[in-house]
């Protein structure tokens, strides 16, 4: 495994592992003290954070088979995308500036781009 496909698949497996555990926090310790529209804007922030967590996977496994950079870029727009979109829905919900919901949209337009890098890195290959 390279490099970049360890780090890429560390990074997607510990993407994983919170997403687990904000999950349960939010069912668990959440559940009674947020309001409904909170609770569901926690759970979509773990959820974008687990599809992506896995998505990582699949990233580390294919910059092992493309050649050139675009694989590698995609991966950490989705790693930096991810940080960005999930967390500041974290702490939107749980410290309250609604200003916060303001910086959701740069994570998103991380996670378009690496989507993006990723499409052109598979039909650039020649694999």
């Amino acid at each position: 495994m390279t490099t970049l496909a360890r780090a890429l698949a560390a990074s997607g497996a510990t993407l994983a592992l919170l997403a687990v555990a904000l999950g349960a926090f939010g069912a668990h310790a959440l559940r009674e003290r947020l309001e409904a529209r909170d609770l569901e804007i926690f759970e979509t922030a773990v959820r974008y954070q687990m599809y992506h967590a896995l998505a990582l996977l699949g990233v580390a496994w294919l910059s092992t088979r493309l050649a050139g950079p675009l694989t590698g870029w995609a991966g950490w727009l989705m790693v930096a995308g991810t940080a960005v979109f999930s967390g500041s829905l974290y702490l939107l919900v749980l410290t309250g500036p609604r200003w916060l919901g303001a910086i959701t949209p740069v994570g998103g337009v991380l996670l378009i781009a690496g989507w993006l890098l990723l499409v052109a890195a598979i039909l650039r290959s020649s694999v």
